[in-house]
């Protein structure tokens, strides 16, 4: 764990499997998480997100553990079980962007990532309305950031085809600053976002709304129910 970067001076070494498989059990448990996460201990504090009640949580309550963050994969364990399912997701992505701790920007960014990927019934408008910050953010040289900022701008830049569009621009424009971190950023997030794999994925995400409406217009009796042999 220490040689990738994780905090283990309160860390028991339990393996997010073996979390995963105890957090199927407890959740939801909004008080339990509540009262574990004031332990310290690094798993434990995994586990909360893991079980905690995203309808429950505060905003008071997400400043505080984000504060509390002290290693990268607390930070991004919560954000994706947790923070991201919250009714408060967009407000502190958004406000957490913007701050100074090394730990809280990661977790803004972070949690852009997860927003992208798993909320999926939100219009891209209000997903391209993160790419400003991403853009502001790409010059911050610390490690456990610019790789969050990059993180999140790929994630935005494989869900759909048009964000695809406006994250390549966004990129592009981040590599023109001619700084080491902005080119590192922008030519790595251009890499994936112009691959080849990541366009037929997008094109077969586009196409499919338009089978399925196909599929559900189609005369009874001439759907198959089973693939022809």
């Amino acid at each position: 764990m220490a040689r990738y970067g994780i905090a283990v001076d309160r860390a028991l070494g339990v393996s997010i499997p073996d979390l995963r498989r105890i957090a199927r059990r407890l959740r939801p448990d909004h008080d339990l998480a509540l009262a574990l996460w004031p332990t310290g201990v690094h798993e434990a504090r995994i586990l909360a997100g893991m079980i905690d009640d995203p309808a429950r949580v505060t905003s008071a309550q997400m400043d505080a553990w984000a504060r509390d963050f002290d290693s990268w994969d607390l930070c991004d364990q919560v954000c994706a079980n947790l923070f991201v399912n919250t009714h408060h997701a967009f407000a502190k992505a958004d406000a957490w962007s913007r701050r100074r701790a090394t730990f809280v920007v990661r977790a803004g960014f972070a949690l852009i990532a997860a927003i992208a990927v798993h909320r999926k019934q939100v219009d891209d408008d209000r997903i391209a309305a993160f790419l400003p910050r991403i853009e502001a953010r790409a010059d911050d040289d610390r490690n456990y950031v610019w790789k969050a900022v990059n993180w999140a701008l790929r994630q935005i830049g494989k869900r759909s085809p048009g964000l695809n569009a406006q994250a390549i621009a966004v990129a592009e424009r981040i590599r023109d600053r001619g700084t080491k971190i902005s080119r590192r950023i922008a030519n790595d997030a251009l890499r994936e976002l112009r691959s080849d794999v990541v366009r037929e994925r997008l094109e077969a995400r586009a196409t499919a709304p338009a089978t399925q409406a196909r599929a559900r217009a189609a005369p009874r009796g001439t759907r198959r129910s089973h693939p022809p042999r």
